[in-house]
């Protein structure tokens, strides 16, 4: 149930699973949502961006607010990283530390931090869970940069991580009455759909299995070599 006298939260979305969930699940509590999405010039943002402003025409409501879109470009730092040249993105294959983005969450949490509290809004979800890895992923990071953010522009903006004791498979149940065909998690897109084989495509396939729900997702079905994604020929895949 919303509560009305409840300040407003935003959301720090991507359009992946999680976010998406959260972001519809947030009012819940909040009488007020505002999905904000900060563009960094990553390769996939274009196909990302897309499915997320199907995903929340798909389920506005009364309280959601419309989508927020910052700019913070990153490629000068990142340099020849695969996130902006798309040079050997990781594959099927690879561990969780292979997708991390240096400094990512202190980057968008920051830019984010500073848009609530001009105005107003008090509460800043992250769809961040507690399979994540990532050292700028943990409860003491977040305590701490909280701490930091009300010594540096004052008031009590929280952060907050409702899905941070959940795995994927157990936000995938939460939200299984969501349009989740609509949400996006490929590092790799093929003409705004799925790659089907990078690392977050099968972490997203894995996801359904554990959660014993129908994938709906498009995939390319393409074949990666040699960090590149290639379409299958007609009758069949290409030779490696």
């Amino acid at each position: 149930m919303s509560r009305p006298n409840q300040p407003a939260a935003a959301i720090l979305i991507s359009g992946g699973l999680d976010s998406a969930i959260l972001c519809v699940d947030l009012l819940r509590e909040f009488p007020r949502v505002v999905p904000l999405y900060i563009r960094s010039g990553l390769r996939w943002e274009g196909a990302e961006i897309a499915w997320l402003e199907r995903f929340l025409a798909a389920v506005r409501q009364e309280g959601l607010g419309e989508l927020v879109v910052l700019d913070e470009p990153i490629a000068d730092v990142y340099g020849t990283h695969w996130s902006t040249r798309g040079a050997e993105v990781p594959g099927a294959e690879t561990p969780d530390e292979a997708v991390y983005l240096p400094g990512r969450n202190l980057l968008l949490t920051v830019k984010a931090a500073v848009w609530c509290r001009l105005r107003d809004i008090a509460a800043l979800a992250l769809g961040s869970l507690g399979s994540n890895p990532f050292p700028d992923s943990t409860p003491e990071f977040f305590a701490r940069l909280e701490r930091l953010f009300h010594q540096a522009m004052g008031g009590e903006l929280r952060l907050i991580r409702p899905f941070a004791h959940l795995q994927k498979r157990d936000v995938l149940i939460r939200g299984r009455h969501l349009p989740l065909h609509l949400t996006f998690s490929c590092i790799d897109p093929i003409d705004g759909q799925h790659c089907g084989t990078c690392n977050k495509c099968v972490e997203r396939k894995n996801g359904f299995r554990e959660a014993g729900l129908t994938d709906r997702t498009v995939y390319s079905g393409s074949v990666k070599i040699g960090g590149r994604s290639r379409l299958p020929q007609e009758g069949g895949f290409d030779p490696l």
